[in-house]
């Protein structure tokens, strides 16, 4: 079970260097007056710093590291 969770976090922790975020498009509605609606397609963006994916690849070798010895 924990050579798994390790492994998990291994290929999370690389892929979260590798990708540093990702972008979307949601519509949302700039005007709501009765029966005339207007939306835009608005982008947004989900970003996150990459020492975290190294935090969590050297999380996931030391689960996986801790599981082996025992």
């Amino acid at each position: 079970m924990n050579k798994t969770v390790g492994l998990v976090l291994i290929i999370v922790g690389i892929v979260m260097l590798v990708w540093t975020g990702f972008t979307y498009t949601k519509k949302e509605k700039v005007v709501d007056a009765g029966p005339i609606q207007i939306s835009a397609d608005k982008e947004k963006s989900v970003n996150w710093p990459p020492y975290v994916g190294g935090i969590v690849l050297v999380a996931g070798v030391v689960v996986f590291v801790a599981s082996k010895r025992k």
